[in-house]
């Protein structure tokens, strides 16, 4: 069925609807003055919140097929829903318009310049730098973006008068009845790949599958088109080569820097040194990433230097949660092989002479997996205590088989690797440790099954 511009749908239902980037999808239209409905089997926390003040949450969790009926406009789909999904099967049978959410997006985006972030791993960060950026200088701009940042009260703004539009391009599956990588259905005018590494090991079962998926969004830069590339990425190299003589290549590093008392400093090419908020290597690179990307958007080294200063970071991205008595708490959303190693030696580079305990909690598919944990292999070896949590009830939940925390620390390959699968115990080992002249590191994309990090962190910071 042809499509129509977004502005045009007046009446939306979104079809799982708590979502992360779903609800704030529905939030955006509702400010928009589209009239939204939405449904979904589960509900949690903050959305439910979220949705009830704007009076969008729904009456009952489930699925309600008499809610789709033919003077909707539109359905939009998230990937939480399944293809046999009673209300998906209902607007296909009425014949009404069926989005995946980045088909909804690039149909809100059709006149803008859209530039899309792609990669492994840095995704958000760089969004999120790119957006502070543009915000501190006062350009119009919408955006789509996979967490919750600070000072945006939504992840996604669409309006009618910004001529640009940034997305984070994550490369998994659309929908449950679209099976494309989400970046390949946005049509990028400038298109970033900030790295690859092999991860959703259950919808890309090889590293050759999972790198062409960046291959094609490579070769969909456009006409005059602008990819920004991790030069250094042994991966990326692979699909980066400039094979098109009208598109604009542009490789980048790490920002030269100089680390002082635990302060990090980008060194410009003025020789001046300017304190930034982030530290480690892999934010170096998503600096220079994010600076290539406001070149190409008019934004000068100046500009964009005065603006990093007040940059905190994304949440929950190496995000400090307190410091004092020569101790620092930080959380952070590693989970995946290249993160979690990114993110532990730039916590050790940056406090060298002070004992780091990290924590690891394995939570997604791919990190429970017997046939992808080898991959872990070396990648946590910079802290002096390394620790691994996972609850063995996810993969139960995730039908993945059982996961002797023995092989684990054999995936590891790092013998004195302390694995527990009671979050109790895992608060009481904690706890025992001497924090004096000592760092924790927490990361996860999950929460270590309700640990009180905050109370925690107390004891950490004396």
């Amino acid at each position: 069925m042809a499509s129509a511009a977004p502005s045009s749908l007046h009446r939306l239902h979104l079809i799982a609807t708590g979502g992360s980037i779903m609800h704030n999808l529905a939030l955006a239209l509702h400010q928009r003055g589209a009239h939204v409905t939405g449904s979904d089997d589960e509900i949690f926390e903050p959305a439910k919140s979220r949705l009830a003040a704007a009076g969008l949450l729904p009456e009952a969790e489930g699925w309600f097929p008499e809610k789709i009926t033919v003077d909707l406009d539109a359905v939009i789909v998230g990937m939480h829903a399944r293809p046999d999904n009673p209300e998906l099967l209902r607007a296909q049978e009425l014949g009404l318009r069926v989005y995946s959410f980045p088909e909804f997006i690039y149909e809100a985006s059709k006149d803008k310049q859209r530039i899309v972030i792609g990669g492994s791993h840095g995704k958000t960060s760089i969004t999120s730098l790119i957006l502070h950026v543009l915000r501190y200088h006062g350009r119009k701009f919408d955006y789509a973006v996979g967490a919750q940042l600070e000072g945006f009260e939504l992840m996604v703004q669409l309006t009618d008068d910004a001529p640009i539009i940034l997305i984070e391009g994550d490369e998994y599956l659309a929908s449950p009845i679209d099976r494309r990588p989400k970046f390949h259905l946005y049509q990028h005018h400038i298109g970033v790949i900030s790295g690859i590494s092999w991860d959703h090991i259950n919808v890309f079962p090889t590293e050759e599958i999972y790198r062409e998926q960046f291959r094609i969004f490579a070769e969909m830069t456009p006409k005059a088109g602008v990819l920004i590339y991790d030069r250094d990425d042994e991966q990326t190299q692979l699909v980066t080569v400039p094979t098109n003589p009208d598109v604009k290549y542009i490789g980048y590093g790490p920002h030269e820097n100089v680390v002082r008392d635990g302060q990090t400093f980008l060194v410009t090419k003025k020789d001046e040194q300017v304190p930034v908020k982030i530290f480690g290597e892999h934010n170096l690179r998503n600096i220079s990433a994010a600076k290539e990307v406001c070149k190409q958007l008019g934004i000068k080294g100046k500009e964009f230097y005065e603006a990093l200063g007040s940059f905190k970071g994304a949440a929950r991205r190496l995000e400090l949660v307190r410091e004092g008595g020569g101790s620092v708490v930080y959380k952070d959303f590693a989970h995946a092989p290249s993160k979690l190693k990114a993110t532990a030696t730039a916590f050790k580079k940056q406090f060298p002479k002070r004992r780091l305990v990290a924590c690891l909690e394995l939570h997604t598919f791919s990190s429970l997996n017997p046939e992808f944990l080898p991959q872990y292999a070396h990648t946590f070896d910079a802290p002096d205590v390394a620790v691994v949590y996972f609850n063995p009830q996810v993969l139960a939940h995730k039908r993945l088989p059982a996961l002797p925390p023995e092989a684990v620390q054999a995936a590891f390959q790092r013998p004195d690797l302390r694995v527990f699968t009671d979050s109790a115990e895992l608060a009481k080992y904690l706890h025992a440790q001497n924090w004096q002249d000592a760092n924790l590191l927490m990361m996860s994309s999950g929460t270590f099954d309700g640990l009180d990090l905050a109370a925690l962190a107390e004891q950490v910071v004396l």
